[in-house]
C-alpha cells in the first residue's frame, strides 16, 4: 500500500448502514438514562408551553369573534326595539 487515507465513520454508516454503525463511546448507561430523562422533561415543558399558547390564541380568537358579532348588528334608523313601556297606559284595552 502506497497511499493511505482516513475515512469518516459517519460516512461509512450513512452509505452502508447494514454493515457499519456509529457508536457513541464514553457514556455509561446511567448517563444515557439521565440524558433521556432530561430530554423527556424538556419536551414535556415545551408541550405545556405550546398548549398554553394554543389556548390563549383560541381565547383571543373567540373574543375577537364575539366582538365582531356585536359589530355586525344591523341598525335601522327610526326603529325602536320592542321593550317594556316607560309608563303604564292609563287605560287597558279599547
Amino acid at each position: 500500500m502506497q497511499c493511505v487515507t482516513a475515512v469518516d465513520g459517519h460516512w461509512l454508516a450513512e452509505l452502508g448502514p447494514m454493515f457499519f454503525s456509529v457508536k457513541e463511546t464514553g457514556r455509561s448507561g446511567k448517563q444515557k438514562k439521565k440524558q433521556a430523562l432530561e430530554h423527556l422533561q424538556e419536551m414535556e415543558g415545551q408541550m405545556k408551553k405550546a398548549q398554553e399558547e394554543i389556548k390563549a390564541r383560541k381565547e383571543e380568537a373567540d373574543k375577537k369573534e364575539l366582538e365582531s358579532h356585536m359589530k355586525r348588528e344591523i341598525l335601522t334608523p327610526g326603529m325602536v326595539e320592542p321593550s317594556t313601556p316607560k309608563r303604564t297606559p292609563a287605560r287597558l284595552g279599547l
